[in-house]
């Protein structure tokens, strides 16, 4: 995100705060209500004698406006003996100012369209309703995890949830930012602007003479007492001087916010500072902070805070142990971990109890998924997604990418810290440059000449290398400058000509493929005479722990910091480069998150997306491709669960392992973690969650009525009572494959996939497995209401919802179980019936269950099944609401009884001990019958 000059246009602000709010809060306005507001607006502020540009309005109304973003989702525990409800009475009796504040600045001087602001308003509120209110008496603890995306506006969302506990009561917020001191001063920076008010290199309190800025700094803005014992500045960590300077502060009167480095020594400090400041002992004699709520926020979660060691039961590793006395300190404790990558995360132990360190991070307490805006250049639009589901289009990536085939003589993949590259650039990297030069020049052809430019180069991780490609980009920086100088030598138009090819060549047929009114297109006369300007402007910096050089953003705030970043592993996590358009990027890495965090050029570019440039590898384009699907997939059966209302104890992740030998992320992360191998073999997918929208259940219905009379035609049915199930026999595979793969799902169902289905069917049957099938179209015998499928009545099964009422709303329908356990023993004869049921029985057994089970589980059923027993049941599924119903037909789900298959190849998973544990407590007497 751009930072803008603080100098607010009042004019402007104000005629855009009035038009918003002539819209309509729960939806987009349309281009002629956007047209209509400006004109009232307009005319309005200029009879009072108001200066505006009218375009310069409407254009920035259209643009806010466009910008859209769904609801987060999520899981919590649910447990209201650890957690009272208490927003909702929260907001009528506290101050929410430090919000307000912050709210007025996204939206006044950040310029984040309205559908945003309100998506992290309502986002932030959904966080802090799962934290604990700071005002309730007793003990308590309290962690989570929010899942975000890279480079998405995760730091902005946790201010504002840190805006919003700090008026909510929490007296002691504690940010961990990262584990370098740049990423750690960014975000006080950010804290600074967005939370504090003020500059923290000057003063340490609001009271305080000093600067004010950001928030602080909007014209009427309130004073809002808080402090910070942290600054902004690259040594302005907390520690032994800061604590004694700070020492004079009475903790407890007033907001403390911290912005800290994530490293134990510095959390040691801290602990012992506040123990000095406002320890008392408890009844073992340890020493306790009473009454003071403390907030613990983790920016990048997934790094340094996960207990690697191999025995969780043994000492944590440093850092993990010092976060976790921290909260054990305080006898009122709040965490919430950020992440993009929360690959780490859902491998952590979450029955662990240390003696000394308590309870590990695992977020037992609720687990989030933030969507990003509508705006946000994201992976799956850099990379591309290929989407298994017929109900959703793929996502076709942007011309943005280029492919690197001639670095590898210049610097080798793999190569020592003693490694010199060849004198010469690789064509590839002198086209990345030009390609920087022309998209600072065309960014000031469309008025963006103030606002941040630059460009990484990310080709290796040893600082001595990096130092050799500084000097080869800064020579070749200068031989561009120097061979414009004369503007008629022949050096200056060979120059010209190839910026005007590479221009015409790929920039203009890029911005061609975007959509009209998104990006302005300039033609090479309108670019050509801000070249010379923007090579003068550019300077070149190397990022790394042994430099000097840094990113001086905040310092170029008002007219814009042109640099060509060179770094490795600085740039790698958490770290932002304003303004990105062109990256550089040779270095690969082996697992899922090292990849997605290496990926700086994912976040936000507004009017300029289509100057943007990824050169990179085909191998690593092809990695992020792979990395980009698993994540996509994680992210959904986040949101499935949190549809099924499950908690995070009860909701088992896994990850799809990778094809070209990634890893997920690093071993000693994944200690914890178990690998699997799934298929369709052996297992019974099901619809629990159904799709509302009449379109949906009409198409099902269709293929439904379709599948009866194809199945009438090949095979004698066996129909039962009125209204009852019929079955059919010996159904050839093709009429199953195709009922599946046409079948519509809702868009959060990611456990079943019907044409993933469909498509394992037609596998298996080149390998003379599952080509012929029994179909069960499952009844509800004498009921009053019948459904005719293809001239035969059917009496639909009761289901009931477990998200009343909520699927009024959301267009859903989630049930627990569609199954009847009687029904998957069709088709098996007595004998297979009868060595299931001795098979489930040991099972229990095994499992010390109490109640010995009086039928099969579906498990042992369907082992039992041979290849040539194949069973689909459907079902007419009657909602619970008759009004409903009566508008629609009834739903059409279904469930397939896969016996096991000697052939086909699995797709392989690590999964988390919470996911190996599911299915192992159901008990199938509970499941309600349809007959």
């Amino acid at each position: 995100m751009n930072p803008v000059p603080e100098e607010v246009d009042e004019s402007l602000a104000k005629a855009k705060r009035l038009v918003l709010a002539m819209f309509s809060q729960d939806r987009q306005p349309s281009p002629k209500e956007v047209d209509n507001a400006v004109t009232v607006i307009f005319g309005m502020l200029a009879g009072q004698g108001e200066v505006l540009d009218r375009d310069r309005l409407a254009k920035e109304i259209e643009q806010v406006t466009a910008v859209f973003q769904e609801g987060s989702s999520g899981l919590d525990d649910g447990d209201t003996t650890k957690h009272e409800p208490w927003l909702p009475e929260a907001k009528n009796d506290r101050d929410w100012e430090f919000w307000e504040r912050y709210r007025r600045y996204l939206e006044d001087v950040r310029n984040l369209p309205p559908a945003v602001v309100r998506r992290l308003d309502q986002s932030t509120d959904e966080v802090l309703s799962q934290l604990e209110d700071p005002r309730r008496e007793g003990s308590w603890r309290r962690t989570g995890l929010v899942i975000g995306q890279v480079q998405s506006g995760k730091t902005g969302q946790y201010i504002g949830l840190a805006s919003k506990a700090v008026d909510a009561g929490y007296q002691l917020v504690v940010i961990l930012a990262g584990i370098h001191n740049d990423l750690r001063s960014q975000t006080q920076l950010r804290v600074d602007e967005g939370l504090l008010g003020f500059d923290s290199q000057h003063q340490q309190r609001s009271n305080e003479a000093g600067s004010r800025m950001g928030a602080g700094r909007m014209p009427g803005a309130k004073r809002l007492d808080i402090a910070s014992p942290t600054n902004s500045s690259e040594k302005g960590d907390f520690g032994r001087s800061a604590a004694n300077a700070f020492n004079s502060v009475r903790l407890g009167h007033f907001p403390v916010v911290l912005v800290v480095k994530k490293h134990w020594k510095i959390l040691e400090y801290l602990r012992n500072w506040v123990k000095e400041v406002k320890g008392t002992e408890d009844e073992t004699g340890r020493t306790v902070i009473r009454d003071i709520p403390l907030f613990v926020i983790d920016d990048e979660a997934d790094n340094a805070s996960v207990n690697t060691k191999r025995d969780p039961e043994a000492d944590p590793t440093r850092t993990n142990g010092a976060i976790r006395e921290l909260m054990r300190t305080f006898d009122k404790s709040a965490y919430v971990g950020y992440t993009a990558t929360p690959f780490a995360n859902i491998y952590i132990d979450p029955d662990v109890e240390h003696p000394t360190f308590g309870a590990d991070l695992f977020p037992d307490s609720f687990i989030r998924a933030l969507p990003s805006p509508s705006n946000y250049l994201g992976p799956e639009r850099v990379f591309g997604l290929q989407v298994d589901d017929e109900d959703e289009e793929d996502v076709a990536p942007l011309p943005l990418l280029r492919s690197v085939n001639d670095a590898e003589r210049w610097i080798p993949s793999k190569h020592k810290s003693s490694f010199v590259p060849s004198d010469d650039l690789p064509l590839s990297l002198r086209e990345a440059i030009a390609s920087f030069v022309l998209a600072c020049a065309a960014r000031k052809a469309r008025g963006q000449a103030r606002m941040h430019n630059s460009m990484l180069v990310h080709v290796t991780r040893f600082t001595a290398v990096q130092r050799i490609v500084h000097d080869q980009v800064f020579d070749y920086l200068g031989f561009l400058k120097d061979s414009l100088r004369d503007r008629h030598g022949q050096a200056s138009q060979q120059t010209t000509a190839e910026f005007r090819t590479l221009w015409e060549r790929d920039f203009v047929p890029t911005t061609d493929q975007f959509p009209t009114g998104e990006v302005e297109p300039l033609s090479w006369e309108e670019v050509s005479e801000h070249v010379q300007s923007a090579l003068r402007k550019i300077v070149v910096r190397t990022v790394n722990g042994a430099s000097r050089d840094a990113l001086e953003y905040y310092e170029h705030r008002r007219n814009g910091f042109w640099v060509i970043a060179i770094g490795g592993q600085k740039l790698s996590r958490g770290l932002t480069l304003e303004g990105l358009t062109v990256s550089y990027y040779l270095r690969t890495s082996n697992t899922y998150d090292t990849l997605l965090q290496m990926g700086r050029w994912f976040g936000y570019r507004p009017g300029y997306e289509d100057l943007c440039r990824l050169y990179t590898t085909p191998a690593l384009q092809a990695k992020y491709v792979e990395v980009t699907a698993a994540t996509d997939e994680l992210r959904r059966e986040v949101e499935e669960m949190a549809a099924l209302d499950l908690t995070p104890s009860q909701f088992g992740f896994k990850v799809r392992a990778s094809s070209l030998g990634l890893t997920i992320t690093a071993p000693n992360k994944m200690r914890q973690g178990i690998p699997v191998r799934l298929s369709y073999s052996g297992e019974g997918p099901e619809t629990t969650l159904f799709n509302l929208s009449k379109r949906v259940r009409e198409n099902n219905l269709k293929l439904l009525e379709d599948l009866v009379r194809r199945m009438d035609s090949t095979s004698a049915p066996e129909p039962e009572a009125l209204g009852g199930s019929v079955i059919w026999t010996g159904v050839p595979r093709e009429a199953v494959s195709e009922f599946l793969s046409k079948y519509v799902t809702d868009s959060m169902a990611a456990r079943v996939r019907p044409r993933f289905i469909a498509k394992y069917i037609d596998k298996c049957a080149n390998v003379n497995e599952l080509s012929e099938w029994t179909v069960r179209l499952v009844g509800k015998a004498a009921t009053e209401e019948t459904q005719e499928v293809a001239n035969r009545k059917i009496g639909p099964v009761s289901r009931a919802p477990i998200n009343d009422p909520g699927y009024k709303t959301d267009g859903r329908y989630i049930i627990r179980r569609l199954v009847s356990p009687k029904d998957e023993q069709t088709g098996l004869d007595p004998d297979q019936v009868s060595t299931a049921l001795e098979n489930t029985q040991k099972a229990a057994e095994k499992k010390k269950k109490v109640k010995v089970p009086r039928a099969p589980s579906g498990e042992h059923l369907r082992h039992q099944r041979r290849p040539d027993q194949a069973l689909l049941l459907i079902y007419l599924v009657d909602l619970a609401e008759r009004e409903i119903s009566a508008q629609h037909p009834p739903l059409v789900g279904f469930q397939v009884n896969f016996p096991r298959s000697e052939h086909q190849a699995e797709t392989e998973y690590v999964v988390n001990s919470i996911w190996k544990q599911e299915g192992l407590d159901d008990d199938v007497d509970d499941e309600e019958d349809s007959e």
